[in-house]
C-alpha cells in the first residue's frame, strides 16, 4: 500500500524527535502544540506503527520512530538540496537561510544580520541560538545553512573559516578593589571567586588556558549557562567573570561593569563561520559567507 506522507509531517516529526518535546517543536515551527500532535498522529496512522510513546511526561522514540527519524532527516536533507539548486537559479535576491549561532556571537550577529538584510532585503533569514554541544549536533546533521561559533570541535566534519578575533577579559564590579589598577598580576586573583560559562564553551577554554599556563587557582568557581546571569552576578559584586569582550560592550560603556587590567590579558580566540563538509552552499548562503568575512575584515580595520 503506497504511503502518502507529506514533507510537513516529516518536518514536524523530526522536530519532535530531535527535541523529544511537543512543546519545543511547536515553538520552533511556530505551530500550536495540538497541531504538532495531530501531524505526528497522522503520520503514525499512515505507517500503522507507533512512532513515539509517553513515559510519564517524557517523549521517547519507539524502534519504528528511530527508523522514521533517519528517513525523515534524509528526505529533509534532499529537500534542502532542491532548495539550494532552486535558489542558485533564482540568485541572491530570493531564497532563505537558516543561521545557527553560539550565544557569545549573538551580540555581534544582530548587527551582522542587520547589514546583510539591508543589502539583500528579499532573503528570509531564520536565526537560531544554540549552545556549543547543540550547535555541533545540528552542524553534524547538516541542519543549518551556516553557523557562527568558536573553534569547532575536532572531528566534526565541517568547513570552518575564522572571520574575527574574540578577546576574553576579566570583568568586575566597578567598585571592586582591583578595578582601576594597572598591570595586575594574576596572583592577585587567588582569593577571588569566579562565575564562568559551562564546560565546552570558549570562555571555559580560555579560563583553562590561564589555569594551565599560569597556575591560577581562584578561591571558588561557580558555573552558569546564561551570559545575562553572569553579568548580573558580577554587577552585584558577587564574583569576577571571564567573558568575551563583545558580550559586555554596553555594560562597560555604561559603567556598570569594569575590565580588570590583568597581565597576560586579553586572551585571544576566534570566531568562525562554518558549514557541513561537502555541503553545497546556495548563492544566498555563499553571499552570507562572503558578507561575514567582509564584516570581519572591516571590524579589524576599524578597531
Amino acid at each position: 500500500m503506497p504511503l502518502h506522507i507529506t514533507m510537513r509531517q516529516l518536518q514536524v516529526f523530526e522536530a519532535v524527535a530531535r527535541h523529544l518535546s511537543y512543546t519545543r517543536a511547536a515553538e520552533e515551527l511556530h505551530l500550536t502544540q495540538p497541531a504538532v500532535s495531530m501531524q505526528v498522529k497522522q503520520l503514525e496512522r499512515m505507517v500503522e506503527l507507533p512512532l513515539v510513546e509517553l513515559v510519564g511526561r517524557r517523549v521517547h522514540l519507539t524502534q519504528a520512530g528511530r527508523a522514521m527519524l533517519a528517513h525523515s532527516r534524509a528526505m529533509l536533507s534532499k529537500l534542502r538540496d532542491i532548495e539550494v539548486d532552486v535558489n542558485r537559479m533564482r540568485g541572491v535576491d530570493g531564497g532563505s537561510l537558516t543561521i545557527c549561532i553560539a550565544p557569545t556571537v549573538n551580540y555581534f550577529a544582530t548587527r551582522l544580520l542587520s547589514g546583510f538584510r539591508a543589502r539583500y532585503p528579499a532573503v528570509d533569514i531564520r536565526l537560531e541560538v544554540a549552545g556549543r554541544a547543540e550547535l555541533a549536533r545540528r552542524l553534524a546533521n547538516n541542519e543549518p545553512d551556516l553557523a557562527l561559533m568558536g573553534r569547532p570541535p575536532p572531528g566534526l566534519g565541517v568547513e570552518a573559516t575564522a572571520f574575527m578575533e574574540n578577546p576574553f577579559i576579566v570583568i568586575a564590579n566597578p567598585r571592586h578593589p582591583l578595578a582601576g589598577k594597572e598591570k595586575i598580576p594574576l596572583e592577585d586573583l587567588e582569593n577571588e571567586s569566579f562565575v564562568l560559562r559551562e564546560a565546552g564553551t570558549d570562555a571555559r577554554f580560555a579560563f583553562q588556558r590561564v589555569v594551565d599556563k599560569h597556575g591560577l587557582r581562584p578561591a571558588r568557581v561557580a558555573e552558569s549557562s546564561n551570559d545575562e546571569t553572569i553579568k548580573q552576578r558580577v554587577e552585584a559584586g558577587l564574583d569576577l567573570a571571564l567573558v568575551s569582550a563583545h558580550t559586555v560592550e554596553l555594560e562597560l560603556n555604561a559603567g556598570r561593569l569594569a575590565t580588570l587590567d590583568l597581565r597576560h590579558f586579553p586572551i585571544m580566540r576566534k570566531w568562525y563561520v562554518a558549514y557541513r563538509k561537502g555541503k553545497r552552499l546556495s548563492q544566498t548562503g555563499q553571499a552570507f559567507f562572503d558578507f561575514v568575512l567582509e564584516a570581519g575584515k572591516k571590524h579589524r580595520r576599524d578597531s
